[in-house]
């Protein structure tokens, strides 16, 4: 689900004006298209938790909702070069529409107060790692892979801890989720701005810009997830 159809579009020789102008452009055009896909998430998620029908449907077809989720994450990722940016672009609304929709529960376990908060806290967060993985000289590539494996780690352990229900577990769980999140920013961050001095092509760049924020995004919302668990004061 993390892993990413990258490619290096390989482009003609240009002046470093013009290289710098293009990642200038791709990288706005990566936070402008996560920045919106976080608004639909936004509102989608405070509309269906204000109407009591759509909450109970959202509850009654929620693992189809999960499932369609992940299908739009394979099918972006692994067909982009398939599709128009356009397609791509459709998609990733339709997926951040479906994950405010999923999203919409925690207005019934957290208050109000504490999801914004959260929210700010993780934008905060994102903020400081992206800037970091944009600007820091050191190389993150190694990053990489101890990351995915932690992920995939977490992965695992939720669902060990669905059955057995341990509270230790779920903290350890937790905190292990918020650092490699914040791992995944900075390294999604340099690998974007690295990608971007070969986005010349206005096609490819608009596809690269939507698959680059679909994974900036994904790190965003999983942050914000793990850090309610800590910031959420409680559950009602």
């Amino acid at each position: 689900m993390r892993e990413t159809n990258y490619q290096n579009y390989g482009s003609p020789r240009y002046s470093d004006q013009e290289v710098a102008g293009a990642q200038s452009s791709f990288m706005t055009k990566v936070y402008g298209r996560m920045s919106i896909g976080l608004i639909i998430t936004a509102l989608t998620s405070m509309y269906i938790a204000n109407t009591y029908e759509y909450v109970q449907m959202v509850a009654q077809f929620r693992w189809g909702l999960i499932i369609a989720q992940l299908g739009l994450v394979f099918v972006i990722s692994g067909a982009i070069n398939k599709m128009s940016s356009a397609t791509a672009t459709v998609l990733f609304i339709l997926y951040s529409a479906l994950t405010g929709a999923t999203l919409s529960s925690i207005f019934y376990v957290y208050d109000i107060n504490a999801i914004v908060s959260t929210f700010f806290i993780t934008s905060g967060t994102f903020i400081g790692m992206s800037v970091y993985g944009m600007t820091t000289k050191k190389d993150l590539s190694s990053w990489g892979s101890l990351l995915i494996m932690g992920l995939f780690g977490v992965i695992i352990a939720s669902i060990v801890n669905i059955f057995i229900g341990s509270s230790g577990l779920y903290w350890i769980i937790s905190v292990v989720g918020v650092l490699i999140f914040v791992g995944l920013i900075a390294y999604d961050t340099q690998k974007l701005k690295e990608m971007s001095y070969a986005m010349m092509d206005g096609e490819s760049a608009n596809k690269m810009a939507i698959l680059g924020a679909l994974s900036l995004y994904l790190d965003f919302i999983n942050l914000f997830l793990y850090l309610l668990r800590f910031f959420g004061g409680g559950r009602k």
